[in-house]
This record gives C-alpha cells, sequence and structure tokens, in this order.
C-alpha cells in the first residue's frame, strides 16, 4: 500500500470517530421513515453519516426492499432471496420526501437479479411519483448493476432524476473479493451509457481495502474515459467480522491528494474524505 497507515480495526485513529446520532431533527425523520415503512441504506447500510445527514433532514432511500441477490464482501446490506416487491412503495417514497422537505433527494436500492427488468419499473415510477409531489426537488438515483441489461437500465434513468450514479466501489484487481458477481468492464459500460443518455455521471470507490496508488490513478482514468462527471472516495469500514478486513486506514492528507488528482484528471466535483460516502452531501454534486 502506498503512503498509507496500516492500522489494526481495534485501533482507529481519531480521524474516523463519528457523531451519534441524536437531535429533534433525527427524531423526526426516523419517525417519517417508521411511518411509511421505508428502508434507508441509512440504516441497511451501517452509514458512519446517518447522525449528520438525518440531523440536517435528509436521508437516502432504499426501495426495492432491503434484502440484496448480491453477496458483496464489504457491504452490510442482508443477502438472500427478496420478498414480492411493493408496487405501491414509490407512492410511499414520494410522500415522505415532500413531507420532509428536502431540496435534493437521494434514491437507491439493493440488486433484484431475479427481476427480469432488474427492478426498473419500481424505480421509474418512484421518480415519476416524487417529481409529482415536489418538481422542485433534484433527485439523485444511485442506481445497481443491471447485469448488462441495457433495456432496463434506459427505462431506470429515463423518469427524470437529474444525477445518476453507479459505484465502481473498488479497483480491477480486487474485483472478484470484494464484488464477486460484479464485472469492472460491465460496470464502466453502465456508466457509458447513463452519460451518453445525457445524465449527470457520479461513481463512487472504497480505500483501505490492499489497493494502490497506481491502480487509484487508473481507475480515475478508466472513469474519466467514459466522461463520469462526479467521483467519491471514501474509507472502507468492515462492517462485521463476517466482512472483509480492513487493509489499512487511509490519512485524510492522502484523500486530499486524491481530490486534487481527480479534479486535474477533469471531474467537475470530487468529494474526497475518509467519512465521504456516495450520497454523503449529495446536494453539492448537482
Amino acid at each position: 500500500m502506498d503512503n498509507t497507515e496500516s492500522i489494526e480495526r481495534s485501533q482507529r485513529p481519531s480521524w474516523l470517530k463519528v457523531k451519534l446520532p441524536i437531535g429533534k431533527r433525527y427524531a423526526a425523520v426516523r419517525s417519517l421513515v417508521d411511518k411509511y415503512r421505508l428502508h434507508t441504506i441509512c440504516t441497511s447500510g451501517n452509514c458512519p453519516n446517518m447522525g449528520e445527514c438525518w440531523g440536517a433532514g435528509t436521508a437516502t432511500f432504499m426501495i426495492l426492499g432491503n434484502v440484496c441477490t448480491r453477496s458483496c464482501s464489504f457491504c452490510a446490506v442482508a443477502t438472500g432471496r427478496p420478498m414480492v416487491y411493493d408496487k405501491e412503495e414509490p407512492k410511499r417514497v414520494a410522500k415522505a420526501i415532500q413531507l420532509m422537505g428536502v431540496k435534493h433527494a437521494v434514491i437507491t436500492s439493493v440488486n433484484r437479479d431475479e427481476l427480469k427488468d432488474r427492478g426498473a419499473e419500481i424505480w421509474y415510477q418512484t421518480v415519476v411519483e416524487t417529481k409529482a409531489l415536489t418538481p422542485t426537488t433534484t433527485i439523485e438515483t444511485l442506481i445497481p448493476d443491471v447485469k448488462g441489461s441495457w433495456w432496463a437500465l434506459e427505462r431506470m434513468i429515463s423518469a427524470g432524476q437529474e444525477v445518476v450514479s453507479h459505484n465502481m466501489e473498488t479497483v480491477e484487481r480486487l474485483y472478484r473479493p470484494v464484488r464477486p458477481q460484479g464485472n469492472y468492464t460491465r460496470s464502466l459500460e453502465q456508466l457509458k451509457r447513463i452519460k451518453a443518455y445525457g445524465k449527470r455521471s457520479k461513481s463512487g470507490i472504497m480505500l483501505g481495502l490492499g489497493e494502490t496508488d497506481a491502480e487509484v490513478y487508473q481507475i480515475m482514468d478508466d472513469l474519466r474515459a467514459v466522461d463520469v462527471d462526479v467521483l467519491t472516495l471514501g474509507q472502507y469500514l468492515q462492517p462485521t467480522k463476517k466482512h472483509l478486513a480492513v487493509v489499512s486506514f487511509v490519512h485524510p492528507d492522502k484523500f486530499s491528494h486524491f481530490k486534487e488528482e481527480g479534479m486535474k484528471r477533469g471531474f467537475s466535483y470530487v468529494e474526497s474524505g475518509p467519512l465521504v460516502r456516495s450520497s454523503y452531501r449529495a446536494e453539492r454534486h448537482i
């Protein structure tokens, strides 16, 4: 690992400390999420920024259930056979976004590989319903890998959202241990098609999994080759003992360096820091 600090997980450095989720605003968001029976990646993914984001009255909604058909070794979302999806979910998500009064909404989902359309119709309806209730709300959709189903991809991204994101997650060499059912080239092709459709495109990667600086530069170059607009870089944190162990904790100065390198390569915006996640401060990317 280049210029990083290898530390045991039990000795996390001070820059990885997060605030506990408290406060009236957090409680209000929690209440809305519970009332409308919604899933959020904030809770399902054990996001370290939940206190900050929910305290500001924002949340990233996760549609199509909270059970994923993939078994990525970094992710805390449950893996298994999902239940039948709820056709009324788009209306509930849209209503919650309206009641929260957010100016920029982020929507994501689990992978639904067992569905012929990969869940595209629910994606489409969720954005349409949200725009109908709050037409001034800008929307970012963080979509899963469609496994090369390009007609499904077009349906997902044709509903009027302003930003479409698909995370690469890690460098090409580490795809097999990190994303065993993913494919580096296929994900790049998905991002290429998103941009070709006319959407503002975005992707994110995790650091601390054993990648080298050269590999980080390479994935930046690969993303720019398909004209990705926005890049996020954050520190990988092991959700449970069953998940991949952290190889190293990357110093904030290194994250600042990668941000500079990303901007030099032509990204319009780079969010880079230990606690950065793909939807962190997403309103800035618009």
